[in-house]
């Protein structure tokens, strides 16, 4: 059955993708701390492959088939692929590049999602106001992370440019699951695709990446690859999903930006990384620009 879509973000669907934002930025905090005992790489895999149990415990309980023949195969493992290339490339892109350079270039992504369904969702077309809004919440990032944000050295563009291409991967994903049979499935069996491929070949990915492995998990680096599995790659992209089958993506994508900024915030709070007055700005750039995408015609 094809779920009912709505032209407009709701209250609900709001609230929905604060609480979605803040829990991604909190799952840069729990990868930091877990970066102490597990490889990056190999952290993503292992989230996966919990999540897929825990994903296919969940459908069984609820009586949702997942191997149905359905007609989204194609367009599911397809998804699947650029699932998993988008996080192995953030995290080796990491190891050229810094933290505050890649958040930049990997918030491009809505700008990929918004011109995808510009050009192929008729009823999602940009406007003008919609524009300027993206471009505002963009500003607000680089604003908040603008003060690292200088030329390339070294090998640091190899970095950049691998981050930059997990956003287009970041992006097409999300095209490609409002475009194509994926919009109208289940969203659990749309995100059983991505984690089943990402468990199967990240952890490949980080052995021919030359990743240590679990070098020294301590029990809190435990407690965070847990948050990252049942938190994020279970609920968070189980609902981001079943969003992006009612809601207009481009929409949805914009309240992306507030993730970087819950995660430096988290950062402050948790870890005690020095925060500066930008993230006022940035804040109100990014409030602005969500505003603007989000604002009702007429």
């Amino acid at each position: 059955m094809t779920p009912q879509r709505h032209a407009h973000l709701d209250a609900l669907a709001m609230v929905i993708m604060v609480v979605i934002c803040a829990t991604w930025g909190l799952n840069q905090i729990a990868v930091k701390v877990a970066n102490a005992g597990i490889s990056p790489v190999l952290q993503a895999g292992l989230r996966s492959a919990g999540a897929t149990l825990l994903l296919l415990a969940w459908s069984a309980a609820r009586g949702h088939r997942l191997f149905d023949r359905d007609g989204s195969l194609k367009a599911g493992l397809a998804a699947g692929v650029m699932f998993a290339a988008e996080f192995a490339l953030i995290f080796w892109g990491l190891s050229y590049t810094a933290a505050s350079r890649a958040v930049v270039f990997l918030y491009t992504a809505p700008f990929v999602v918004a011109l995808g369904v510009h050009l192929l969702v008729p009823g999602e077309r940009l406007t003008r106001g919609q524009v300027v809004g993206l471009l505002a919440a963009f500003a607000g990032i680089v604003a908040a992370f603008g003060e690292n944000l200088s030329l390339p050295s070294g090998r640091q563009w190899i970095g950049d440019t691998m981050i930059l291409v997990a956003a287009i991967l970041w992006g097409a994903t999300t095209v490609l699951v409002r475009c194509s049979r994926l919009s109208s499935i289940r969203a659990g069996k749309t995100l059983f695709y991505q984690l089943a491929v990402s468990a199967v070949t990240l952890p490949p990915a980080s052995l021919a990446l030359g990743e240590k492995g679990l070098t020294d998990p301590t029990p809190l680096a435990w407690a965070s690859l847990a948050f990252q599995t049942v938190g994020v790659a279970f609920v968070s992209y189980l609902v981001w999903f079943w969003l992006i089958t009612r809601y207009p993506a481009t929409k949805l994508s914009a309240f992306s930006f507030l993730t970087p900024l819950f995660g430096m915030a988290l950062g402050h709070l948790l870890l005690g990384e020095p925060i500066t007055p930008m993230l006022a700005t940035a804040m109100a750039l990014v409030a602005a620009g969500i505003w603007l995408v989000n604002r009702r015609k007429g």
